[in-house]
């Protein structure tokens, strides 16, 4: 079994903001890649449904914002 040192309250509260700092570079840099690639991600997401729409046709947004989601 795995023992525990004994720490005080600001060395959890400092391992804590390391943590959430990684974290939060990671999400950004994940964030950043996918968006680089959007168009790519939008075409693999609607392929299956581009492939059974009928020939000369297009998708119809519903609302206004749903639009922006794959441009």
């Amino acid at each position: 079994m795995e023992e525990f040192e004994e720490q005080s309250l600001t060395d959890h509260l400092r391992e804590l903001r390391s943590c959430l700092i990684v974290s939060l570079l990671a999400v950004t840099a994940g964030f950043a890649v996918c968006y680089s690639f959007i168009r790519e991600i939008g075409f693999w997401f609607l392929k299956p449904l581009a492939e059974v729409l009928p020939e000369h046709s297009s998708l119809i947004f519903t609302s206004y914002q749903e639009a922006f989601f794959f441009i």
